[in-house]
């Protein structure tokens, strides 16, 4: 008989620990405080691209590398990943940040007005240039929890809804903690990154991919989803605070928007969300063994496109514990 290994939490990271350890032919049972999966976690908010390449801008190299695994890993586990690139742009006031964003990454393409119109008609006219990044892909986040839900039911985890534990209480040999921000009480060094985002819907844009819209103060994405709706984010701010948007953060993310196409002011508001990411100071996640519990957390703004690379460290770790002495005792990438 296999491993048996408890999780606690079930958003992206819980479920992707459990996806893969299922996988491996272990046996799992998840603990999750909310009513369903993600119910409590900041992945409810996310963007959900898989956009390594673009990360590359701003994001540490292992960030780059492992997120490279990502794109694969979701579409062997879920049905909704979209492989069609993300494009950039910035208004012609802001074209050096174009080109130092294009300084900064790589796997791009430039594109001219043509281009991009070819690409995204609905863009016609409004941008002279733009990098094309063919090779990156998305998916709906809330699409992708529910899916992954159904994959590890069918493939036999159980999951207790509304069960708020600690490892103290439970009794399996290896235990994940996967609780995000909530796990401060074991992680001293763990912070909160406040990110705010919207739902709009607009029956008058079309767009194929996600679009990264660069400004020097607060750069945004708007990603595609069905009916008509787009998730426009996503704020940066050094707070833990997950309870409310702040009205210049309202004003960006919709001016923003506006920005990138007039059609979003006459979009309806569909939802507002706040939440927090679990961050350590260098901005990296972390495998860490601290006796039978292994904790995995820290992902910051990277938890679609990091939790499958991180599953797959978390899975080696839960099943070799001659491995974890050797390369995750410290707490930093195999």
């Amino acid at each position: 008989m296999g491993v048996h290994v408890e999780i606690i939490g079930a958003g992206v990271v819980g479920l992707a620990c459990a996806a893969e350890l299922l996988d491996r032919g272990a046996s799992v049972t998840l603990h999750e405080r909310g009513a369903f999966a993600g119910a409590q976690a900041c992945s409810w908010f996310a963007g959900g691209m898989l956009a390594p390449w673009c990360e590359g801008e701003s994001a540490e190299e292992p960030v780059i590398r492992l997120g490279g695994e990502a794109a694969d890993w979701w579409e062997r586990h879920v049905d909704c990943v979209v492989r069609n690139g993300t494009l950039v742009l910035a208004p012609s006031r802001d074209r050096s940040e174009l080109r130092r964003f294009g300084q900064r990454t790589s796997h791009f393409s430039e594109l001219d007005g043509d281009a991009i119109a070819r690409l995204e008609p609905d863009l016609a006219g409004r941008f002279s240039k733009g990098l094309f990044f063919e090779g990156e892909a998305h998916l709906d986040p809330r699409k992708a929890l529910a899916g992954l839900t159904e994959r590890v039911l069918a493939a036999g985890a159980t999951i207790h809804f509304s069960s708020e534990v600690r490892a103290s209480d439970l009794s399996g040999a290896v235990v994940l903690d996967c609780r995000g921000l909530s796990a401060r009480d074991e992680l001293a060094d763990l912070r909160g990154v406040k990110g705010e985002m919207l739902l709009l819907r607009s029956r008058d844009l079309h767009l194929g991919r996600p679009v990264r819209l660069l400004h020097p103060r607060i750069p945004l994405y708007v990603v595609p989803r069905a009916d008509g709706i787009f998730m426009v984010g996503a704020t940066m701010i050094e707070s833990a605070d997950r309870g409310r948007i702040s009205a210049r953060s309202m004003l960006e993310l919709l001016g923003g928007a506006y920005a990138l196409h007039p059609s979003f002011g006459e979009a309806e508001v569909v939802e507002i969300g706040v939440d927090a990411r679990p961050t350590f100071p260098d901005n990296l996640p972390r495998v860490i063994r601290r006796g039978r519990v292994i904790h995995i957390n820290g992902l910051y703004r990277h938890g679609f496109l990091l939790s499958p690379a991180m599953a797959r460290m978390a899975a080696d770790a839960a099943l070799d514990p001659a491995r974890i002495l050797e390369n995750l005792h410290s707490g930093e990438f195999a």
